[in-house]
């Protein structure tokens, strides 16, 4: 009898490490999440553009298809090769994690300069229809489109997320990573899914709602859903210039130049102890993120040229193919 109740206080040790562990990776998985906001938001903004034009019923299948292959991209591809960086070249995590934050500002600038008549724009932009003319080729077209897009995004939200990681084992660090993976895919594809039926959400209820106010909800809905895709993108394209420059400062205090981290952090400092004391910390936040903001805009920018001439004809060429 001892010995089963030795051998029950065992499993109940197990089991309580095993949850505690469980508690550790989802929660070092929500911060590390929300450390890649601008790739998720803008994630979650590009690809509704993915099934405009297809019929209703195929718009979710095509939704589960792309989110098979950011899955596919995030766990079989990318997940791997965070870990034998994280395990055997740590030094290279800083400086991939500056080129994502750098391609986070080219993005995000491109966007406002799109919008401001300097730039042409890209893929993410209105452009010719294709000539395909069988919709299942079509529809092979766009899924194909949204996962090779879907790629670089995850890219750099997985790299920004090992970033986030505190320094653990092999397998904490792979749980974490796997369980961002999920999460994020889900909320992201989640999140479309509910965007793109939203319309017809609105149309049922303004067509067959039983009650007056019902249908008005459904007509206002319908009215509304073009705007809220155009504050998504805003909300997405200043969460890229956000983090991106945020990205840019602590990499660079990373390498040994921290004059520009801590010249912003004495200006959010000054700033926020001005105001009322319950707002301190929101105002020092508020002031750091306008800065990065910026300074990820500025440095956007600088890299349009560079983007549009010669790494986006590279790309385009290469998996293009």
């Amino acid at each position: 009898m001892s010995g089963l109740i030795a051998l029950l206080d065992d499993v109940a040790a197990i089991a309580k490490v095993a949850a505690s562990s469980v508690d550790d990776v989802i929660g070092q998985a929500t911060k590390a999440s929300a450390k890649a906001a601008g790739a998720v938001i803008d994630d979650a903004a590009v690809t509704p553009k993915y099934v405009h034009g297809f019929e209703a019923k195929r718009e979710l299948p095509i939704i589960w298809r792309i989110t098979k292959g950011s899955l596919r991209n995030k766990l079989v591809f990318l997940l791997p090769a965070g870990l034998l960086l994280s395990n055997f070249a740590p030094w290279a995590i800083s400086p991939l994690l500056m080129l994502g934050g750098a391609y986070l500002c080219f993005e995000g600038a491109e966007k406002v300069a799109y919008v401001l008549g300097w730039s042409e724009g890209h893929e993410d932009h209105p452009h010719k229809e294709t000539t395909v003319s069988d919709p299942a080729a079509l529809e092979e077209e766009k899924a194909v489109g949204a996962i090779k897009t879907d790629f670089i995004l995850s890219a750099e939200i997985m790299t920004i997320s090992l970033a986030a990681i505190p320094t653990s084992n092999f397998w904490m660090e792979a749980a974490t990573l796997a369980a961002v993976a999920v999460m994020i895919t889900v909320a992201v594809y989640g999140s479309v899914a509910l965007i793109v039926k939203m319309d017809d959400i609105g149309l049922a209820m303004a067509n067959h709602g039983r009650l007056s106010p019902t249908r008005s909800f459904g007509r206002g809905l319908v009215k509304a859903m073009p705007g809220f895709l155009r504050l998504l993108t805003i909300v997405g394209t200043a969460a890229m210039l956000w983090v991106g420059g945020s990205i840019i400062v602590h990499g660079l205090k990373d390498v040994g130049f921290a004059a520009p981290a801590n010249l912003i952090h004495d200006a959010a400092y000054a700033v926020g102890h001005m105001m009322p004391e319950g707002w301190v910390g929101a105002t020092e936040w508020l002031v750091k993120a306008t800065i990065d903001g910026v300074l990820g805009l500025v440095l956007g920018m600088i890299l349009i040229p560079l983007g549009e001439k010669v790494v986006t004809p590279i790309w385009r060429k290469v998996f293009s193919r």
